[in-house]
């Protein structure tokens, strides 16, 4: 898409946003109940267009991201209304007779960047979100699901005129020429590195930024842990989409006394889930591209590889792969793996987890399998995290009642529900004054009985 056309698409919804339509919630409410239908119309296109682009087979695109996708949307239609109304809070004292509110705006026009991995969920969900709060929006799926990506333009491009959603493609080029523009919020899923990028564009207009980003994602897991149960619970949420989710367990920090016996389990869970020969198994799902699948590749050490590690470069698919015995000089512990790889560490003294986690970047996730209740909370308090589970994994970002989101190298603001409704708005806080009475005690010249009165309200 040329620059010119991505101009004329801003400028278009800059003149739609000021005409206040989308103020009116129930235009936004209309506007998500025709998304919903639209999504339901083009499901079957959806799911080939996934496909196509990460091999997810029919249940697994449904349930992880059209499905949830649906769900969102059913959240916000519901709660719109509740969420845009003016909130009452408590007017101080001093400031009799007023009434003070917080009232909700939308910023204006939003650009959403999404990524390849859950190129459908990850594009629509903050969408949805930006749409309940009132903005414009300006979407850009990744070059790197190009099928995904063809649909959801399709789709947007029947949905709505382009003055209120609009879908620009294409890769490199178009990004920085967004980038390069001025919007009044930006949200950005995935890289770190790109994320800093994002931010940086952001600075020059001084535009706020929700980051959706990663990181190495741990798995704890201590001597009281129902082992068979943990095994079962991390292989699907470790190789679900082959590895390729922001918050799958990126390593797994076991008690060695259950060490041995959590890699049996593990081993026997895989095949159980994914097969003996996953590689031909067309429930198990494909790498995004050969620049990912040799990256992933290179991480794997034969030496300390105890379950799978083959692949297939001419399908990219890379089999479920444990590695034991691994440190943290360990190539695959240098970076996020974001591939179906699943190193495993050992801890002696649970003291000791919060200074390994805490003495890295923060992850996006942490997930603890215990049945020691205080050994759960002392880590939930002490290890800095954007969020996660106890005894499971990933299944936290599948809510519209809570947020989902970073916190320092993993990102910053969160989405869903609730918390994604605030963060595409603005909260101005305000307080109505009544006219039917003025204290003079603010007024100069100001006198000792007045002063008297202000310290008695002001403490």
């Amino acid at each position: 898409m040329t620059e010119q056309r991505i101009n004329e698409i801003i400028e278009k919804q800059k003149k739609f946003f000021e005409t206040g339509r989308t103020l009116d919630v129930s235009y936004r409410i209309a506007a998500l109940k025709r998304l919903r239908d639209t999504i339901y119309k083009y499901e079957n296109k959806i799911r080939d267009a996934i496909y196509s682009d990460l091999g997810k087979s029919e249940d697994e695109a449904y349930f992880c991201e059209t499905g949830l996708v649906i769900n969102e949307l059913s959240y916000m239609i519901t709660h719109t209304r509740k969420f845009a109304k003016d909130k009452t809070v408590v007017t101080p004292m001093a400031q009799f007779a007023s009434h003070s509110f917080v009232k909700s705006s939308p910023y204006g026009q939003v650009l959403v960047m999404s990524p390849w991995n859950y190129p459908f969920l990850l594009s629509i969900d903050p969408l949805v979100d930006a749409l309940s709060a009132g903005n414009t929006v300006v979407l850009k799926p990744s070059a790197y699901s190009p099928a995904t990506s063809a649909v959801i333009a399709e789709m947007i491009e029947e949905c709505f005129d382009e003055e209120y959603v609009a879908v620009v493609t294409g890769g490199r080029a178009e990004n920085q020429h967004l980038l390069s523009c001025k919007f009044d919020y930006i949200f950005f899923t995935g890289s770190k590195e790109v994320g800093k990028f994002v931010m940086e564009k952001a600075s020059a207009h001084l535009t706020p930024v929700t980051l959706e980003l990663g990181g190495k994602s741990p798995c704890i897991i201590d001597e009281s842990a129902k082992i068979s149960l943990a095994a079962r619970r991390i292989v699907f949420a470790k190789f679900l989409n082959c590895g390729q989710t922001c918050v799958a367990p990126d390593y797994v920090l076991c008690h060695n006394s259950v060490k041995d016996e959590f890699v049996k389990e593990l081993k026997d869970e895989i095949v159980r889930q994914y097969t003996e020969t996953p590689i031909t198994n067309a429930a198990y799902g494909k790498i995004i591209n050969e620049r990912h699948f040799d990256r992933i590749c290179s991480l794997i050490d034969e030496s300390k590889t105890v379950h799978g590690g083959k692949s297939d470069r001419s399908r990219l698919k890379i089999e479920p792969t444990v590695m034991d015995n691994v440190t943290f000089d360990d190539a695959v512990m240098k970076e996020e793996i974001f591939g179906p790889v699943l190193p495993i560490l050992t801890y002696e003294n649970i003291n000791d987890v919060t200074g390994i986690v805490n003495g890295r970047d923060k992850p996006l996730a942490f997930y603890v399998f215990s049945q020691n209740k205080r050994a759960i909370r002392a880590l939930l308090s002490s290890c800095q995290f954007g969020g996660g589970c106890v005894n499971d994994a990933v299944i936290h970002l599948a809510t519209s009642y809570m947020g989902f989101g970073g916190v320092g190298e993993s990102g910053m603001g969160s989405y869903h529900g609730k918390c994604g409704f605030d963060t595409f708005s603005h909260k101005k806080s305000i307080v109505d004054k009544k006219t039917f009475m003025d204290l003079p005690m603010r007024y100069q010249p100001y006198k000792k009985f007045y002063m008297k009165l202000i310290r008695m309200f002001l403490r």
